[in-house]
This record gives structure tokens, sequence and C-alpha cells, in this order.
């Protein structure tokens, strides 16, 4: 079997439709990526600025359990992981510090679930548009090549008319699938890059909620041991 001119009839005979079907179906999960992290993040807003001050307050006042609360009242991660750091607080900074990295760990992976399909299909979208492309091209010199055959044994006017507009066609075709798989890479792109960034500000917040009940077990550890040390 000649294998390039077998490859040459599948392309012809399936067309670049079928590639602009699939970058739609991708697109369509896209969005459904886009819209569930959106209201994902949107469910862990909460003031951490108010909150690092309210939790400084309590642990100031000795209140570990009113802290606990007050944190476990809030949905946003950076709580979460505080709150595993206060539950293991009697045990002292360290094991609050390492109880909180594992509760961040965690966190991490619940803000960067399914972006990686965002990424992905950012990435290799206009590679699989310009896969499109291509067949739609070989398509066009296809036809073409059958037109100039047809004109070469004196075929009818009209068939010979038909051959330039059936070559557009597969160009046309060709284009349109260049376009639909920028315009589906794009907006993963673009919401892939905010994402990274919202998760990546509330990691910072995390880190420095954390700092606060630390600072605070560091410095009740300190006077414990001066004490024993008298």
């Amino acid at each position: 079997m000649n294998l390039i001119p077998w490859l040459l009839n599948l392309m012809v005979e399936a067309g670049a439709e079928w590639v602009m079907w699939l970058m739609i179906g991708l697109s369509i999960i896209s969005v459904a990526v886009m819209l569930e992290r959106a209201w994902f993040y949107w469910s862990l807003r909460d003031d951490i600025g108010k909150l690092a001050q309210e939790l400084r307050k309590l642990l100031r006042e000795e209140d570990l359990e009113g802290a606990q609360r007050r944190l476990e009242a809030s949905p946003s991660a950076e709580a979460a992981v505080v709150v595993a750091g206060l539950m293991e607080a009697d045990r002292g900074p360290k094991a609050a510090e390492e109880a909180m990295k594992g509760a961040a760990a965690l966190q991490r992976m619940k803000l960067e679930r399914r972006l990686i399909y965002l990424a992905t299909l950012g990435n290799n979208a206009p590679f699989i548009g310009l896969f499109g492309t291509v067949i739609g091209i070989v398509a066009a010199f296809h036809v073409l090549s059958a037109g100039a055959e047809t004109g070469v044994e004196a075929a009818s006017a009209a068939a010979s008319a038909a051959a330039p507009v059936a070559v557009m066609e597969k160009l046309a075709e060709a284009l349109v699938a260049t376009a639909v798989g920028i315009g589906v890479a794009i907006p993963a792109v673009f919401t892939y890059n905010y994402f990274q960034r919202t998760a990546k500000k509330i990691v910072a917040n995390t880190e420095a909620l954390s700092r606060v009940l630390l600072s605070h077990l560091v410095a009740e550890y300190d006077e414990e041991t001066g004490a024993e040390a008298e």
C-alpha cells in the first residue's frame, strides 16, 4: 500500500470539519472549567486583613477557642490552613508550623485543580486549528489538481469554472479552522493566567496569616522556656 496517496484520500474525504467540531467540544469543556473555577474562588472570598486583626486580638487575649471559632466561620482557604495550626498549638510552634504546611499543600492542590486543562488547551488549540488548516489546504490542492486533469481531458466549461470555486471553499474552510483554534486558545490562556494569579495571592495571604499564629506561639513558647530556666 502506498502510504501518501492513502493519507491524501483520508484527509480529503474527512475534511477539516471534524477538527472544528473537536474544537467546539473542547471549548465547551473549557467554559465549564472556567465557570466552576470562578465559582470556587468566589466562594473563598473574605476580608483577610480584618481576619488577621481579629485573630491577633484573640491570640493576645489567649482565647484560642475563640480564634478557632472565628477561623472556622471564614470560608477562605487561608483560615482553613491556620485552623490546622491551631489544632496543634498545644504541641508547640514547630508542630503547628508543620500542620499548616501540610494544610497549605492541600489547599494549593484545590486551588490549582483543573487549571492544567486550561493551560493545555491554551497551548495546543492553535496547533489543532493549524492541523485543520493543513487538511483544508491539502483538500484545496487536491481539487485544483483534479481540475487541471479535467482541463487536460477537455472537460466542459462549467466543470472547469467550478474548480476555482471549490478551491476557494476549501481555503476558506482552512482559515476558519485556524480562527477557531485561536478563538478557543485566547480565553483559555487569559483565564488560566487570572486564576493562577488569584491562587498565588491566596497562598501569599495564607503565609501572612500563618505567621500571625506562629509569632504568638513562638513568643508564648519563649516565655514558658524562660520561666522554666529561671
